[in-house]
């Protein structure tokens, strides 16, 4: 990458308050004709772009732009309206397309929104390619539009959701039904509110449905993935199953025993190792995971001689290592999960029904098939800072080689400086949860103070 940083793109693409720098129309035009120069190959057809979106109210501002911004530059599009970013992944190489767009923020408030891209093979963008695209960005002369006559095009495509739909449920084992479940799942008001509940009822489930009234601003707002508490209520006084919530585009999913207990994309992992390698079906040995997957997972998977890979955090980091090493099974605690036999990206709707499918083979309830391993005490706190380095700062060095000798090999601490927001992440993880505070708080302390020094 040549050193170079990417100002634009984050860990999962381009974020920011709807209708505000640098989360404007004009932005989202831009970014359309750069990505579609990038991508537009002289193939003897006409180059084709594919966008869905959530139901934000935004995307009603930002999907015209980006047709705009294709078309200008000689490209068709295809619009498939409100869809999980999965099904935008799938979707892009079935229709030959040369990229995709999710026009989302995932599981943030309605005010904010994304932009998130597929290369042609349906797999998320590189480093290099989001780098060439903000260049790109950057230098759009006259010289990348077309002509008049050479304009692309725009349709709606109506069969959209029913192509996911069945590509979602041929995933699921043929010889196996939904008969007899009951499942709550939360929709989150967002891209999934109309596919999830009906491959769930098409497989034979009986299902609640809750947060599928999306209107504009009640994305993700005291629902979904984020915030399971509604779903896990709900599971308690319906007495299903089992409840699912996916986030605002469908691509997460935290699931809740029948009992009402939440289990994360750490338990899932777990689960899906121990079934799948029981099977021999797993591949790699083992599964991926970033490095905030709790030390109690990888204690688990050594235990059944499986193995843990950490990587940063970002699914995409997730699937690189995955595709590099050879392993079918990755994701992430927050409930991005990776089946790579059968989809390109994080896929809560998928993933769900490989839980399920679990689920009905062991014929137990799912807090007994679910819960794998105990997770250690993890604690994680953000410290804010204004400019420079504190870590480099010689008293939270110290703090920092104070809090690795506490722990002694017992537990892991990890500090990282977010890719969105000016903070510091200190996260620790070991046998006692009041040590562990303990060590997490003298960081934050250490670093907090100097940041206060660095500003006086």
């Amino acid at each position: 990458m040549n050193g170079m940083a990417r100002k634009l793109f984050g860990t999962d693409g381009i974020r920011g308050r709807a209708n505000t720098e640098p989360m404007t129309a004009d932005l989202a035009m831009k970014v359309a004709m750069a990505a579609g120069l990038h991508f537009r190959k002289d193939h003897g057809r006409r180059p084709l772009a594919v966008i869905g979106k959530d139901t934000r109210l935004s995307g009603y501002m930002l999907e015209p732009a980006m047709v705009a911004g294709f078309t200008a530059i000689g490209m068709d599009v295809v619009l498939v309206g409100p869809m999980p970013t999965p099904a935008v992944a799938m979707l892009t190489p079935s229709l030959r397309a040369d990229l995709g767009v999710v026009i989302s923020a995932s599981h943030n408030a309605f005010h904010d929104n994304g932009i998130k891209l597929f290369g042609p093979d349906g797999y998320k963008l590189s480093d290099a390619a989001e780098l060439d695209i903000e260049a790109r960005m950057g230098d759009l002369g006259a010289g990348a539009l077309v002509g008049s006559r050479d304009l692309g095009r725009a349709r709606r495509m109506e069969d959209a959701q029913g192509r996911y739909i069945e590509a979602v449920k041929a995933a699921f084992p043929s010889n196996l039904s939904l008969d007899g479940l009951k499942v709550v799942v939360d929709c989150a008001n967002g891209a999934g509110y109309k596919v999830a509940p009906r491959v769930l009822y098409e497989l034979g489930a009986e299902v609640i449905p809750i947060g599928v009234e999306p209107n504009g601003f009640n994305i993700n707002d005291r629902c979904g993935a984020t915030v399971p508490q509604s779903m896990r209520a709900r599971v308690v006084e319906e007495g299903a199953d089992v409840g699912l919530a996916l986030d605002g585009d469908a691509d997460r999913l935290i699931l809740a025993d029948e009992i009402g207990q939440v289990i994360d994309g750490d338990q899932v992992l777990g689960m899906m190792a121990r079934s799948w390698s029981e099977s021999g079906r797993l591949k790699g040995g083992g599964v991926v995971a970033t490095v905030m997957s709790n030390l109690g997972l990888e204690r688990y998977l050594q235990s059944i001689d499986l193995k843990l890979e950490r990587t940063a955090v970002g699914d995409r980091y997730v699937l690189e290592r995955m595709h590099s090493d050879g392993y079918n099974v990755g994701g992430e605690q927050s409930g991005h999960m990776i089946f790579s036999d059968y989809a390109k990206t994080g896929d809560g709707l998928l993933a769900a029904l490989q839980v399920l499918a679990v689920l009905i083979r062991a014929g137990r309830p799912m807090s007994e098939v679910a819960r794998v391993f105990a997770p250690l005490p993890q604690v994680l706190k953000n410290a804010r800072y204004g400019g420079g380095d504190p870590l480099q700062t010689a008293a939270v060095k110290a703090a920092i080689a104070d809090g690795e000798r506490a722990l002694n090999g017992t537990g892991r601490l990890l500090i990282r400086k977010s890719g969105t927001e000016p903070v510091i992440r200190v996260m620790a993880e070991g046998e006692n949860q009041r040590a562990v505070a303990g060590i997490v708080d003298a960081i934050v302390g250490a670093i907090e103070a100097e940041a206060k020094e660095g500003s006086a």
